[in-house]
This record gives structure tokens, C-alpha cells and sequence, in this order.
């Protein structure tokens, strides 16, 4: 699906450029495109003149022109998601043309996110948020950056807004790849229970309805899935999840309150090497340590308040979080523990806990009104969040039993974040958006070794442009400029000495990271409705990072690297053929590559795992009486597992499908079968150094997590 369909506005007005102009302005603010589709009619102040909504059959005739700041912004709604089928409750972010998502172990495990020529790990670069909730978590025990959506139910997605590229001054840390908010309904047409039953043991139920309460409505929902998947060790996964939300009134003129938990318990079949499964040791789906697997829970509060008239909009949004996660893995086996005892008794597994509070205020203020005469609107907000990390810790275990402690740490982990941003109208086929961000981060580290706690701080601006031209023939062009950040772990900006996993009584001596990393994006970019019924997004961009987070597979965590640069271009494309079909297609092609002068980069300078090439394709159909269906085409390209390009990954293609039928008034039946064509190919590859039980030495090769293979599940919902 392109962008400019995606982020289309269900509504259309007249007047002159006065007039087009206010509309175009509602999308250059923070998530303000929320507010256009919801208005009945609004009013712009200076000689008021009130704006009726036409709906135009759901979707606008030119998409995004005349409103979008970039090429590659979108909103997803509903209606697009509602017959595609899905594997994973985080493959609702595919819809974003060029993203992926996969998975390397569980299902109770964050996804695997690929975009732009990153291998983000599990969501370094790539910031989410659910309901004004950010979902990454800063200094975690697996991963920087971590963002585990399975707490997601995607039957309960109103909107998606994306963005790709630090363009956006209201986004913050980890978003130098893009970001994407997700928002649920706060009405739904009708209760509903749903009964989901699959091959391999799968079983989902849900259930959820938004009864009147209290002069506004009630949402709740109740979500159970159990799964045990194809693997030789039953993945035994249970998943409970819950939400109560009351709201009143208007996403833009209205109130929320959020109330959510969800807990998860797995086996996991980890990565594996290649060579294990060509020798017959194991099958396809075998596992090499039968205890591997986690449990993980996260309950949260959260509110959220707007107020919106003919001079401006306010909006508040608060929120507590309360996590915790245990994982236990093993990706090298018996490599460790040979390095250590030199014996394979207990194996490699290490275990990494985390248990923290997340609290957090964000207040934004736009104006609407004028500059020299010239149409204008101006935001202003600040962003505040504090991470009390009690525990983040990694430990050696045997069958999911600490025997030693490599870091047992606590954090306190502050922000601040202020930002602006102005639009001007200076011509009918000229815009501009100019956006300054600054960021504060204070981190505060009480380690487990004395020598690497301590207390760091550190600040960045970011400052953000673009230029809009047109439209000319449902045409219209852009040029952005931005600088963003990611955080590191703050572990990682006190430490002085380093226990080695490998011989936690060996103490190496390290330097202090830096805390906030600069990214600096650049695009240009076109997106066109002149071929009626297609709305069409083209750009070329460049993204340049001061330090690369990359994986570090003995220790499952992502470390700090070398500078990197990454470029690309992208094109996507939405056609409407007739009101019951829609029909997308993208391709984003893509280069990463270590730069500067560092010694160590003379053995080669490819990003290893940095996503090369993605083509997806797919047609929904709804017949608005009994049959709904779609199919999904998904290729995945091969990739550099080495920094010389030496070692690939082997490219993957994919194709998923959906069948519904409208049993009766309010019931309906649906059919999904993922993976159609059976194909054996990987979800993610990667190289490092393992040893097996009965190998002499470390041997260094392709470690492996297959793709499903062909699965079965039928759906029954009925409405009561």
C-alpha cells in the first residue's frame, strides 16, 4: 500500500487557498490527521468560514497531496487491515511499505524489525507507540531499544500514522528509521466474540464490545491464545491479554482512560546452526537446548485529554507502565562453557531479567493563525518520561537455574524533550514545516560492580526541515532534512571494567559509550494521484548514523559499532480499481555501510543483517454483501552476514491468504493459510562463532530460525 493512500483523510473541502491551506495544515502537526477524518465541520479563525465534510467513498481522490510534509508518511486504517491475514500481531506494522517482521525465537519474544537497510534488532532505530504509550524500552536486558508488540490486538486498530526518516520534531529517541503510532477504537459497531482454531495446536479466543457508560463508551476486550507451532519441542505458549478504555467525546475534543495487562509464558526453539540441521543432529524445527523460553507481563495506565476550536489544539497524555521479562537463551551452545570449564556439562544458556516502572507526561499546544499575513500554524510540546529499572541483569544458567552472575543492575533512567515546529504557506505551491527538537537524559547506574556505577548526562538538538512543492496535475514533490538520536544503554555510559560471559571472574577494561547517538536523514520525494484511482509515493533518501547498534550473539544484547551510512529508494503504490478492491505493491531497495577511517574496518564494510531488498504485493476485496478476501506476497532479499559480504543470507518469498464468508447477519466465517505455498525458507540468519557438543573448536557459521510452514486456521465471529 503507498503512503499516500495510507495517510489519506476521509473527506474533502472547497475554497480557495485560505481554505486548502487549513486542511493541509491539520496533517503537519502531531497526529492532527486523526482529528480531520473525525470532524463534522471545523472552523478556521481570522473571518471564520466553516468547512462541511463530503465523504468521497472512504477514500479522498488525491491521497495525501496538499497535506503530507514527506513522501513517506502514511495513516493505515481499519479497513485496510481488517481482511489481511497475519501470522503475528506485530505484522500489522507491514503495512508500512519496506518494513518486515519476522522472528528468531518464541512467540512471547519481541519481532524482529527490518527497515531502510537496518536490521533493527528488536526495534532500535524503529520507535512504536500504542495508544500515546511508547512501547521500546531504553537500557533493557535483551536489547536497546526493545518494542515486544504481542500485547497488540489487532482487531481493535482504528488508525496507524508512520513516518520514516527524524523529519518529525514530535518523535523522539529511536526513531531515526521511522515510528508509527497505533490507536484503538473507542467505539466499536457492535460487540463481537471470536473463536480462532489452527493447525499445531493453536487456539485464540476474543472478546470485546464498547457498551454506553457514563455519558461516553466503554471498550474492553479479552484476548487468549495458546499456540505449541511446528517445532520438535511444543512451543506451549500461553498469552492473556486484557483492556478496559472509557472515553468521551472526540480523539481531538475528548477524553481517555486506558487501563491494560498481559502476561505470556513459552518454550522457545532459538536460532540454530545450519550445520547441525545439514548433519541430521537435529530437524528442521529442532532445538539444541530444550529449556530455552521466557514469560513475560505489562500492565499499564494511561489518559489522555484534547481540546480543539477555531484558534488552536490542546492535548495531554499521561501514563505508567509496570514491566518485567525473563528470558532464558543459548546461541553458541557449548562455546562458553568449554572457554570456561573445559567441559559441555551445563551449556551455554544465560538468562536476562528485567523489572522496571515506566512513568511519563507529554502537553503539546498548536496555533492556528498567521505569519506576515501568510497562513501559519505553530505547535510547541514538551515530553517527559522516567524509567525506574529495578532490575536489568544478566546471569549464566543451566535449565533455567542462575548459577553465576554476570550484571545485576539497577537504573534510573530520565528524560525531557521539548519541541516546536512552524508551517508556512508562503505561495499556493509552496509550503515549508521548520521543526527544532532538544533532548535531555540524565542516567543514574547503581551496578552490581562498584567501578561501573555512576552518574552521566548528556543533551541534543535536532533540528528539522521541509519543503513542499505543488501540487501541479495531482503532483506534488518534497525535500526534507532532519537530524535524530538514539539513546544507548545507560549501562553502557558508566562502565569502566567489562565481566566476560566467557569468565565472569575476569574483569576487562572498557570506555564509557556515548549516551545520545546523532542521526541525519535527508530525502526527496514525490507522490502523485494523476492516474485516477492510483495514488503512486517515489523517494531516494539517506540516513548517516555516528554509531551502529548492532547484534551481539553470545551475549543476545545489542552493542555500539562503527559509524554507518545507509541509502535508498522506495516506491509504492495504492489502486482503488472499484470501491470493493484494493490492490498494493512496494518495493524499497536499500545500502548499509560502515564509514570512516577505523583500522578495523579494513576487513570489510558491509552492515551485517542490513535488509538490501523488500517487495510486497497484495488485493483485498469486500462485496459489501457475503465474501471478503485477501492475499499477501511478501520477499524478503538476501543479505551480508559479514562485514567483507563474504557469507548471505538466502532470500525468502512468502505468500499468505484469506477467505471470509458472511454466515448470517452478524456472523462470519474466515479461512487463513499462511505460508500458502510451503515454502522452507528462513525468517533470519545470522553468522557468528558456536561450538556443539563433540565439536574440538568454536566453528563459525549461518545460525538459522526457520519459517512456518504451511499453516491452517478458521475463524468464527458472531456478534452479539
Amino acid at each position: 500500500m503507498s503512503a499516500s493512500a495510507r495517510g489519506a483523510i476521509s473527506h474533502r473541502v472547497t475554497g480557495g487557498p485560505l481554505l486548502r491551506f487549513t486542511q493541509r495544515t491539520l496533517k503537519a502537526l502531531p497526529s492532527l490527521a486523526f482529528a480531520c477524518s473525525l470532524l463534522p465541520g471545523w472552523a478556521q479563525g481570522g473571518g471564520i468560514q466553516t468547512l462541511e465534510t463530503v465523504v468521497v467513498g472512504g477514500e479522498p481522490e488525491d491521497g495525501l497531496i496538499g497535506v503530507a510534509g514527506a513522501a513517506t508518511e502514511g495513516t493505515v486504517t481499519a479497513r485496510q487491515l481488517e481482511n489481511r491475514p497475519l501470522l503475528r500481531p506485530a505484522e500489522v506494522l507491514e503495512v508500512i511499505p519496506g518494513l518486515i517482521i519476522s522472528q528468531h525465537s518464541g512467540d512471547g519474544k519481541a519481532n524482529q524489525y527490518y527497515l531502510r537497510g537496518f536490521n533493527l534488532d528488536h526495534g532500535t532505530d524503529f520507535a512504536t507507540r500504542v495508544m500515546g504509550m511508547p512501547v521500546n524500552l531504553p537500557t533493557h536486558a535483551h536489547g536497546q531499544g526493545y518494542s515486544d508488540l504481542q500485547f497488540l490486538i489487532p482487531e481493535l486498530v482504528e488508525r496507524m500514522q508512520y513516518r520514516k526518516g527524524p523529519y518529525a520534531a514530535d518523535v523522539g529517541d529511536f526513531a531515526t528509521a521511522g515510528s508509527a503510532s497505533i490507536d484503538y477504537f473507542r467505539k466499536l459497531e457492535a460487540p463481537f466474540a471470536q473463536v480462532t482454531l489452527g493447525e499445531r495446536a493453536y487456539r485464540r479466543g476474543l472478546l470485546a464490545g464498547s457498551p454506553a457508560f457514563g455519558g461516553g463508551n466503554l471498550l474492553y476486550a479479552l484476548e487468549w491464545t495458546g499456540n505449541d507451532g511446528p517445532w520438535a519441542l511444543p512451543e506451549n505458549l500461553n498469552r492473556l491479554n486484557g483492556l478496559l478504555r472509557l472515553s468521551q467525546g472526540s480523539r481531538d475534543n475528548g477524553w481517555s482512560l486506558a487501563a491494560m495487562a498481559y502476561s505470556a509464558r513459552w518454550n522457545a526453539t532459538d536460532q540454530v546452526p545450519r550445520r547441525a540441521i545439514d548433519a541430521g543432529l537435529i530437524g528442521r524445527f529442532g532445538n539444541l537446548n530444550p529449556t530455552d523460553g521466557g514469560r513475560t507481563r505489562r500492565s499499564s495506565l494511561s489518559g489522555e485529554w484534547s481540546e480543539r476550536d477555531a484558534r488552536g489544539w490542546t492535548r495531554l497524555n499521561a501514563y505508567a507502565i509496570d514491566y518485567s521479562l525473563d528470558l532464558w537463551s543459548d546461541f553458541t551452545f557449548c562455546l562458553n562453557d568449554m572457554a570456561l570449564t573445559g567441559s559441555c556439562q551445563r551449556g551455554d544458556q544465560f538468562h536476562q531479567a528485567d523489572r522496571r516502572k515506566v512513568y511519563g507526561l507529554d502537553a503539546a499546544r498548536s496555533w492556528y493563525g498567521e505569519l506576515a499575513g501568510l497562513p501559519a500554524d505553530f505547535t510547541l510540546g514538551v515530553q517527559s518520561r522516567h524509567d525506574r529499572i529495578d532490575t536489568v541483569a544478566l546471569s549464566l544458567s543451566q535449565a533455567r537455574q542462575d548459577y553465576a552472575t554476570i550484571r545485576n543492575d539497577r537504573v534510573a533512567q530520565s528524560s525531557l524533550g521539548f519541541f516546536g515546529e512552524g508551517q508556512v504557506q508562503w505561495h499556493d505551491k509552496f509550503r515549508s514545516i521548520v521543526g527544532l527538537r532538544g533532548d535531555y537524559y540524565h542516567f543514574n547506574v547503581d551496578g552490581s560492580l562498584p567501578q561501573n556505577s555512576g552518574k552521566v548526562q548528556d543533551q541534543i538538538t535536532s533540528p528539522k526541515l521541509a519543503l513542499i512543492f505543488g501540487p501541479w496535475a495531482k503532483t506534488e514533490y518534497y525535500v526534507n532534512l532532519g537530524y535524530g538520536f538514539h539513546s544507548n544503554d545507560a549501562r553502557g555510559t558508566t562502565t569502566r571494567v567489562n565481566p566476560d560471559i566467557r569468565d565472569p571472574g575476569y574483569l576487562s577494561p572498557v570506555s564509557p559509550v556515548t549516551p545520545l547517538v546523532r542521526a541525519r536523514g535527508q530525502e526527496i520525494g514525490v507522490r502523485t494521484a494523476i492516474i485516477p484511482g492510483l495514488h503512486s509515493a517515489l523517494a531516494l533518501w539517506r540516513l548517516d548514523l555516528a554509531s551502529e547498534l548492532v547484534f551481539v550473539g553470545d551475549a543476545g544484547s545489542t552493542e555500539p559499532s562503527f559509524p554507518s551510512r545507509r541509502s535508498g529508494i522506495e516506491w509504492a503504490n495504492y489502486w482503488t480499481p472499484t470501491p470493493g478492491l484494493i490492490v498494493d505493491a512496494d518495493l524499497a531497495l536499500s545500502r548499509a555501510r560502515y564509514i570512516g577511517a577505523d583500522p578495523a574496518l579494513a576487513g570489510g564494510r558491509h552492515v551485517p543483517g542490513a535488509l538490501e531488498k523488500t517487495f510486497s504485493a497484495g488485493a483485498t476485496y469486500d462485496s459489501h454483501a457475503r465474501w471478503t478476501a485477501g492475499m499477501r506476497l511478501r520477499y524478503f532479499g538476501p543479505r551480508a552476514l559479514v562485514e567483507d559480504n563474504s557469507v548471505r543470507s538466502k532470500s525468502s518469498m512468502l505468500v499468505n491468504a484469506r477467505l471470509g464468508y458472511r454466515v448470517a447477519p452478524g456472523s462470519s466465517l474466515s479461512v487463513e493459510v499462511l505460508n500458502l505455498f510451503d515454502r522452507r525458507v528462513s525468517d533470519i540468519d545470522y553468522y557468528y562463532a558456536s561450538q556443539l557438543r563433540g565439536e574440538a573448536q568454536p566453528v563459525e557459521g549461518v545460525h538459522t530460525h526457520p519459517a512456518e510452514p504451511r499453516s491452517l486456521r478458521v475463524s468464527l465471529r458472531v456478534r452479539y
